[in-house]
């Protein structure tokens, strides 16, 4: 699997036949109605499996959607019928707001063998492909995680990375957000950024038409015009570690593997404590 890319009508061939498990990694903020649960039992990819990101999380932590334990990832996907030896095609249902969080969770768990659908449901449904309200069964599968931990960054690293910079912080929240204009979506927490972070807003990576990836071209030049330099490591944060993977899987597409993600992010980040913050705002 050469290109983290796919089309839809390259999806649509190869479940033709049978080669690859297309995966529903929708996400929705807490008490948004429909949820994604909810969005996906209304309408989905026919086959199409559902991958709750608050569910295959690690449990132990007051924060929503950490990356789950290997053994959790592992009955997880399991699960759902997928080996080391299946082709993942993953999507969401905007096209590029939660996906990237899921391909980036399979990569972090050692899984090389996925994909993320160009568009999601959106340039799917656009291009008159089927949908189905019926949840598939699935013959389970035995999968063995080889966890990167390297492609993780804890709240100690990002403090350790406030003093020597040696890694380049950039966040996928809005610029509203990021400059502390408008308060956190989530009670308690200051308003603001991690200092010295940059800031690129995950919705401009995609066509706000049709949910697909811009180019690589457009995709360098947004993270040149934010303020990312070439040859320097990379972290992606945002809210709660979900559209920070957005913007990994776009660093990806053009070429950067020197990345991480923050996990904990802003929840984790902007709550009251130690955690220096720019510009300095109460809640």
């Amino acid at each position: 699997m050469t290109n983290a890319l796919i089309s839809v009508e390259q999806l649509a061939s190869s479940m033709d036949d049978g080669s690859v498990v297309v995966v529903d990694c929708t996400f929705t903020m807490p008490g948004a109605r429909p949820n994604a649960a909810e969005l996906y039992a209304q309408r989905h990819i026919p086959g199409a499996r559902f991958f709750d990101l608050d569910a295959i999380a690690d449990h132990s932590s007051d924060l929503p959607h950490m990356l789950p334990p290997a053994p959790v990832f592992e009955r997880a996907v399991g699960a759902m019928g997928i080996s080391n030896a299946t082709d993942v095609v993953i999507y969401d249902t905007p096209g590029m707001m939660s996906a990237g969080r899921g391909w980036w969770t399979f990569r972090a768990m050692g899984h090389d063998r996925v994909r993320v659908l160009d568009g999601g449901l959106k340039a799917w449904m656009a291009a008159g492909k089927a949908v189905t309200a019926e949840v598939p069964s699935a013959a389970p599968a035995l999968f063995r995680a080889s966890p990167r931990t390297r492609l993780v960054k804890s709240k100690a690293q990002m403090m350790e990375n406030i003093s020597t910079r040696a890694e380049q912080v950039i966040d996928a929240r809005s610029g509203a957000r990021f400059r502390a204009e408008v308060a956190e979506l989530r009670a308690g927490l200051r308003s603001g950024h991690i200092p010295g972070s940059l800031n690129l807003p995950f919705d401009r990576l995609s066509d706000p038409e049709t949910g697909r990836m811009k180019s690589t071209a457009e995709l360098t030049q947004l993270f040149r015009a934010a303020g990312l330099e070439a040859d320097k490591p990379v972290v992606t944060t945002c809210g709660s570690g979900v559209t920070a993977g957005a913007l990994y899987f776009a660093l990806y597409l053009i070429g950067r593997t020197d990345t991480a993600l923050y996990d904990g992010s802003w929840t984790e980040w902007g709550v009251p404590g130690d955690t220096p913050v720019e510009p300095s705002v109460s809640p």
